[in-house]
């Protein structure tokens, strides 16, 4: 028969597990504020860089102007211009995306400004405008970077149709949220008359030019207000 041994030994106290909280600190399990990490911000010399592309690229085209010049100008070594790029296209590709940053801002700062939708309008108008007669005084950067690279299927030229298909959603929804009737079509026209004063008021002056576009853009907007 198997013999069966008691235990007479005086039980100890149970240990206390290694993963229960103790009654001074926090649950384990207690929820973690999130971490908000700052924005990096670009170093000194990447934004020299694109500064100096962004002018050197608008006042004299991008195939005249070479990486020995953008790196005069930014006063950087060419290995600082191959570190942050890899290459002019990448370069390239910078300079129209801050020139596309900066018409969303400038887009964004006309929301914010004003609250009346149909305001909004003619405050796209008057940016456009002004545009016109006090930034790009040589014609679209857009415009003048696809004349420079017919490649429909490269990365400039998609970065340049994405661009496009922002601003004729944006002009859109502004016309939608004005009431105007045929949206799309109040956009298109927008476009179409942003494109011919861009590269006019360059051929032909912004003083004939700008007063022209604002005159045509709201006449536009006033046929398509319901009566």
């Amino acid at each position: 028969m198997r013999e069966i041994t008691m235990d007479t030994t005086t039980p100890s106290a149970p240990t206390p597990s290694a993963t229960a909280p103790s009654p001074t600190e926090p649950s384990a399990t207690a929820a973690t504020p999130p971490v908000t990490l700052a924005p990096k911000r670009p170093s000194a010399a990447r934004t020299r860089l694109i500064d100096s592309a962004t002018r050197l690229f608008y006042e004299e085209g991008i195939h005249a102007v070479g990486v020995d010049r953008i790196i005069d100008e930014a006063a950087v070594t060419r290995a600082t211009l191959y570190k942050q790029f890899g290459g002019k296209e990448n370069l390239v590709l910078a300079y129209l995306r801050n020139e596309d940053e900066m018409l969303r801002a400038m887009f964004a700062e006309a929301g914010a400004a004003v609250t009346d939708p149909g305001s909004l309008v003619d405050a796209v108008i008057d940016g456009i405008a002004a545009d016109i007669r006090l930034r790009h005084t040589r014609g679209c950067p857009f415009i003048n970077a696809a004349a420079e690279y017919p490649d429909a299927e490269g990365a400039v030229r998609q970065l340049i149709d994405e661009h496009r298909e922002w601003f004729r959603s944006t002009l859109r929804a502004v016309a939608e949220g004005a009431g105007l009737d045929e949206p799309d079509d109040v956009a298109a026209s927008l476009v179409l008359l942003r494109d011919a004063a861009l590269v006019g008021g360059y051929l032909d002056g912004e003083g004939r030019v700008s007063p022209a576009f604002e005159r045509t853009a709201r006449a536009v907007i006033a046929s398509h207000r319901s009566l």
